[in-house]
């Protein structure tokens, strides 16, 4: 038997800010550009009643854990769950089982915040968010850890839930944050633009977007979604955060490949390669970037040992016990 620590909801709740995130999860893609081995999902759908089941994993090997996701969505009460377990890198042995649902806008924005340290301009000061939802709020605390924007300008469909994220950010974040009527609005200008939707169009037009911008996008996880148009694919040093997953879901990747404006060499390299030092970043001011974030392993188990290790220290948590496969197979 071994002790596996549960963290409950409340358990997780206000263990780490954004910036404690951003801090873990860079240092795990650094380590992912050494080596360390991760894959994309893997996504199972069940027809009736309908419904997804997800499931990707990484190791971080100088962390000394390993762990990932495992989430169900939609099925008969159309929510989803999301259940994290941790385990020993050396040992093998569970460390901690974790309920994932809270701490996913946060890890998830912590790795668009290390696409927009490594790639965008270090001067940006205008950030353009596409979205209004729980990833957009999460990409906006995280991104605002890296850069100093003066300049934050929000845009969604609905009018009421844009003025509402505004509102909500103006109150927390040192800038003029401004809800806009339209995406062009948002990007025109912007040094770096967050795209966190579930939409399956572009959202924006690569006209709109300016030389030397930054874009990070998270909505493409799904081969029939792209945030993002192919012109817009075609103009970026083009970084996704795990290159196998291009061309298994990286929908707006796909769809450029569709078009034929840009073929599989395309990809300039994982973000884990840029940030390790393996392969520069931006090379010129006038650069367009894209970093394609779709979810990994890598932030996830990055997170999840840094609140396995903060719970521990503040004594949170259930002990719970896991029997080992030498004992339970035996059934001694």
């Amino acid at each position: 038997m071994t002790e596996t620590l549960f963290l409950s909801d409340s358990d997780v709740a206000g263990l780490a800010d954004p910036a404690d995130y951003v801090d873990a999860v860079r240092d795990a893609y650094r380590q992912r550009g050494e080596g360390a081995p991760a894959e994309p999902r893997t996504k199972l759908l069940n027809e009736s009643p309908p419904g997804m089941f997800t499931a990707y994993a990484a190791v971080l090997p100088e962390t000394g854990a390993m762990g990932g996701y495992m989430y169900s969505a939609g099925f008969a009460d159309a929510d989803a769950w999301f259940v994290t377990p941790l385990f020993d890198a050396d040992t093998g042995e569970p460390l901690a089982l974790i309920d994932g649902a809270r701490m996913n806008p946060f890890k998830t924005g912590a790795a668009g915040a290390v696409g927009v340290d490594a790639l965008a301009r270090e001067d940006a000061s205008t950030l353009a968010v596409i979205g209004s939802g729980a990833q957009a709020r999460g990409q906006l605390r995280a991104t605002a850890t890296v850069r100093d924007f003066d300049e934050v300008r929000v845009f969604s469909p609905t009018e009421a839930n844009r003025e509402s994220f505004a509102a909500d950010a103006d109150d927390w974040l040192d800038a003029d944050v401004e809800a806009v009527p339209s995406s062009t609005a948002a990007v025109e200008g912007a040094d770096v633009v967050v795209t966190a939707t579930n939409a399956s169009e572009p959202v924006f037009d690569s006209a709109d977007l300016a030389d030397g911008a930054h874009v990070t996008a998270m909505g493409q996880y799904n081969p029939e979604k792209h945030e993002l148009d192919a012109e817009t694919i075609e103009r970026a040093v083009y970084v996704p955060d795990l290159r196998d997953r291009v061309t298994q879901d990286a929908g707006s990747f796909l769809h450029a490949l569709e078009e034929g404006v840009v073929t599989e060499d395309h990809v300039h390299a994982e973000l884990g390669d840029v940030v390790a030092g393996n392969a520069p970043g931006r090379v010129s001011e006038d650069d367009v970037t894209v970093f394609d974030s779709g979810g990994t392993g890598i932030e996830t188990a990055a997170a999840a040992y840094m609140l396995y290790e903060r719970a521990s220290e503040r004594g949170l948590g259930t002990e719970i016990e896991f029997a080992a496969a030498s004992d339970a197979l035996t059934g001694e």
